[in-house]
């Protein structure tokens, strides 16, 4: 399917525009745009920090290189150090984001008993893939493209995250039992993983706590492994009816 790329449909009011351009422009936009083939210029250090050149360009353009770099200095590690890996080892959900060769982003939610993504040192991370829906999104697309970013919230005591990314690679739960003998035999209701998504760290680093909601947790039931279509949530936002509707 061809893009649509869809043209502004309106102009911001007078307010929207004094607030978003209560600050004055930093002299950076100009200075991008003198250097077409190098937009970052003279910045020899650029390749020595964490992150991408375009995150690295922006930096410049909206004059927040100060920030990132004590960011970099301070908070962002390429492994897990004894804290990360103990705040893992807490967590009951996680966030993973992947994306095909084309691009093409997709953001799953993982849940599990405590500690359901292994620690399998300061460079490796192993999440459980149990049978689910039959789609793969995640599994696909991380066989196409090695590289995933984990978010692990916690949402009801420390009110902090940890963004974990790296690459990638599916290994069956028998072969990875081989090498890791010392992973757990017993699964939350009795659940038994497939296969394992292997993550080598390429950065770690913390999500701040400004903007995490408090949650409390409550017991309920969960239908773990269900076909049955009322416990999955059934047409909750009706994509089958209308389209059984349209025929």
């Amino acid at each position: 399917m061809t893009p649509v790329h869809l043209a502004p449909t309106g102009t911001a009011g007078p307010e929207l525009l004094q607030l978003e351009l209560s600050d004055a422009p930093s002299p950076a936009v100009t200075d991008i745009t003198l250097h077409p083939d190098d937009p970052l210029g003279a910045m020899p250090d650029a390749a020595h920090l964490p992150g991408s050149r375009g995150e690295h360009l922006l930096q410049r353009a909206f004059g927040s290189v100060d920030r990132a770099t004590r960011f970099y200095r301070d908070q962002v590690l390429d492994h897990l150090n004894d804290e990360m890996r103990g705040f893992v080892t807490r967590m009951d959900m996680a966030f993973i984001g992947t994306a095909d060769a084309a691009g093409e982003c997709d953001v799953s939610f993982r849940a599990g008993p405590r500690g359901f993504v292994q620690v399998l040192g300061e460079r490796w991370l192993a999440y459980p893939e149990y049978r689910g829906n039959g789609v793969m999104a995640s599994l696909g697309n991380i066989s196409e493209n090695a590289h995933v970013a984990m978010l692990l919230l916690d949402f009801v005591d420390d009110l902090i995250g940890l963004h974990v990314n790296g690459r990638a690679r599916i290994v069956d739960d028998a072969e990875l039992r081989a090498v890791h003998p010392d992973l757990p035999t017993e699964f939350d209701r009795g659940r038994t993983p497939e296969r394992w998504v292997v993550l080598e760290v390429v950065e770690a680093y913390i999500h701040c706590r400004k903007h995490i909601p408090r949650l409390v947790p409550v017991d309920r039931t969960r239908d773990w492994g269900t076909d049955d279509r009322r416990s999955k949530g059934g047409d909750f936002f009706g994509v089958r009816s209308a389209r059984t509707a349209a025929r």
